[in-house]
């Protein structure tokens, strides 16, 4: 008897020539976590280890047929949302994803990379806020995108608030940018405070730890858990991959979302 097919999940995201982020992060995650990707190209970028050095956004109409052909053939699970590229194709997305009011989303708002690189020509603070925000599932900014996407507040605590209050579910914030030892990731729901999950800073730097999060999150939702224990599970999965991460160029290492394939039987690798 052949095996129950993994859950499918729709990815909207840019391609990134290294692996460690974009597409090829997204679905290495959800394979690791059991689920079945199927990547909707946003834009392509030019970039290396070290930091973005251009990039293309698909036109918004390709980025609908895409997704819509997937669609109409197959039944998707969950949506992930990462590098849009422009303006226009995060209001695609936000048609698509409106459609279809009962499959969960998680919403990644990348706005740049972890350099400080912008990942569209214009701003696309506003969007996220009123397109994609109310859509969300679950919302899965770091610090800084969270600043940016509710700069009226002075507390992380206010920004998820905010965050909140356009829409979003649940809004996990992710303390990788901010100067504490531990890395502190924030979740908030049901528009109070939940829980947080810290964890030892690692050293160095990491490209592609939003990406695996936040894909690895929509993996467990795919799979039919509540949002508090798929996020537990993601944090923990994500984590694991950035302490075996490769140094495979000059710059940032990249997680290893398949640590797990190549551990022999102690667990030792």
């Amino acid at each position: 008897m052949n095996p129950p097919n993994p859950p499918i999940v729709l990815v909207f995201a840019g391609n990134d020539p290294t692996g460690g982020a974009g597409l090829q992060a997204d679905a290495e995650a959800l394979l690791s976590m059991g689920c079945h990707a199927a990547p909707v190209v946003t834009a392509v970028t030019v970039q290396d280890t070290f930091g973005l050095k251009g990039f293309a956004a698909l036109e918004p109409a390709l980025v609908i047929e895409q997704a819509r052909a997937i669609l109409e053939d197959m039944p998707v699970a969950a949506f992930k949302v990462g590098m849009v590229g422009s303006l226009a194709n995060l209001s695609a997305i936000a048609e698509v994803i409106a459609d279809y009011p009962g499959i969960p989303a998680v919403i990644d708002p990348v706005l740049t990379t972890g350099r400080g690189d912008e990942l569209s020509d214009e701003p696309l603070e506003e969007g996220f806020r009123s397109l994609l925000c109310p859509l969300a599932t679950l919302l899965t900014p770091n610090s800084r995108e969270a600043r940016r996407l509710v700069p009226e507040a002075d507390t992380l605590e206010a920004c998820a608030q905010g965050l909140m209050s356009l829409g979003s579910r649940y809004v996990l914030i992710s303390g990788t940018h901010e100067p504490t030892e531990p890395v502190v990731n924030l979740l908030y729901g049901h528009r109070q405070f939940l829980d947080r999950f810290t964890y030892k800073r690692l050293p160095g730097e990491y490209h592609g730890s939003g990406c695996t999060l936040a894909s690895s999150c929509a993996a467990v939702l795919a799979q039919g858990l509540e949002p508090v224990n798929a996020i537990i599970q993601a944090l923990e999965y994500t984590y694991k991959t950035l302490e075996r991460a490769w140094s495979l160029g000059m710059g940032q290492q990249l997680p290893d979302r398949l640590f797990w394939a190549r551990e022999d039987g102690t667990g030792t690798g």
